[in-house]
């Protein structure tokens, strides 16, 4: 059986093997112990689980807690494998993300309304109109053009924005903020103002919405006599960072993926039916939100392994979605895959709440993107396109692209 593994560097998040592929010491650690004992920078001991199995039974068990104030975690403006603090952190309001039943339950219940299938797919139409707007726009451009600011991170702006009632012209405010907050390799105090810039623009908007409520769902929350304004403000500052923020980065990082397998991209060209099995495992794939926390409220059982009461337990998406034993050949990309079962959204409580709206916005994106621009082709070398590994949300900075006929 493999030792404890020492990382004096935090976690190996550099994917080394590849833009696509999970780092080979995660991989081995994966084949080998897929429940890892660990040790961190600062010393104290932990558990690292890569293996899809444990990670889905991981995150379906609410002993591990996903609470902030119980133990050494770490707060969303933290690094993942550098903790930045030995002491307990305080529970943010509203972030229910980090919060266990009731107070999660609590939280949550309040949004499952807003974000049921049956509301997606009736924003479906709509969405696919911001969409050809947006690729409109894109089609005026001369070529080449940074597919990251013309399209990737404008779609799932004007969606969120617009269901949550946050006003488009304030884009450049939680943009800038939002991207600052995710860099990993960086002071706390920066994450920290980034944050302080965010939410304090989420609490005046939140506290005009209680005033005089529109229709959208920051309003609709805010009508709730029961939330306060600093849980409105977690909420709207959850919601929005991951409204924008993942898929955002999906859409950029799936395109340069289908780029870089030409006769995967050929053959959905081909057959768009297969798009909604395309997106599943572009999702699987490249799983952009990898790193998670969750914290041992008692020994726990878990791939043969015993994890104390009180541990730290890190969980590898990436690795789970790439596990051999749950996938054949996973580190191929087949959009003929069914790959409906990855954990790229999560699972369990905290599974993902805009999953639906995510898929619609992929869905449309990617099939706007393939009709508009027949000839999409990378407009630099693939070895130079910047990749997102300074982020917490994985992804690339910037896609140059160009192609060679007028968009239709």
């Amino acid at each position: 059986m493999s030792e404890t593994v020492a990382l004096p560097h935090g976690l190996p998040m550099e994917r080394d093997a590849g833009p696509f592929d999970p780092p080979r010491q995660i991989t081995r650690l994966r084949e080998t112990r897929p429940v890892s004992p660990l040790v961190f920078p600062d010393g104290h001991e932990g558990w690292l689980v890569t293996g899809y199995d444990a990670v889905r039974q991981l995150l379906a068990d609410t002993r591990f807690s996903s609470r902030q104030d119980l133990g050494v975690l770490h707060l969303p403006y933290e690094t993942p494998g550098m903790p930045a603090a030995t002491e307990p952190s305080p529970q943010v309001p509203g972030l229910f993300i980090a919060m266990d039943p009731p107070d999660h339950t609590r939280l949550r219940r309040k949004l499952t309304g807003a974000f049921t299938v049956r509301r997606m797919k009736q924003l479906e139409e709509h969405i696919v109109e911001i969409t050809e707007r947006q690729l409109d726009e894109m089609a005026r451009l001369a070529p080449p053009v940074d597919l990251v600011k013309e399209f990737a991170l404008p779609v799932p702006s004007l969606v969120i924005c617009e269901l949550l009632g946050v006003p488009y012209e304030d884009r450049e405010n939680f943009q800038v903020n939002s991207a600052k907050f995710l860099v990993k390799d960086q002071q706390l105090d920066e994450k920290m103002a980034a944050y302080g810039a965010m939410t304090t623009y989420l609490a005046e908007l939140v506290t005009r919405k209680r005033a005089t409520p529109g229709e959208d769902i920051l309003s609709d929350l805010a009508r709730h006599d029961d939330l306060s304004i600093e849980e409105l403000t977690g909420i709207a500052f959850l919601l929005l960072l991951a409204g924008h923020e993942t898929t955002a980065n999906m859409l950029a990082l799936g395109t340069f993926a289908l780029l870089e397998h030409p006769e995967q991209l050929a053959e959905l060209r081909a057959a768009p039916e297969l798009l909604p099995d395309a997106v599943e495992e572009l999702m699987r794939y490249l799983s952009v939100a990898d790193i998670f926390y969750r914290y041992a409220t008692e020994d726990i059982e878990l791939g043969g392994e015993t994890i104390g009461k009180g541990s730290t337990v890190v969980v590898s998406l990436l690795a789970a979605n790439h596990d051999p034993r749950r996938f054949d050949h996973p580190d191929t990309l087949d959009l003929h895959r069914k790959a409906r079962g990855h954990l790229s959204f999560g699972h369990g409580i905290h599974q993902c709440l805009g999953q639906q709206l995510a898929r619609i916005e992929m869905r449309a994106g990617f099939a706007g993107l393939l009709r508009r621009f027949p000839t999409l082709q990378l407009a630099l070398p693939a070895d130079e396109v910047r990749l997102r590994t300074d982020m917490n949300i994985y992804g690339v900075h910037e896609l140059p692209v160009t192609w060679t006929e007028s968009a239709r």
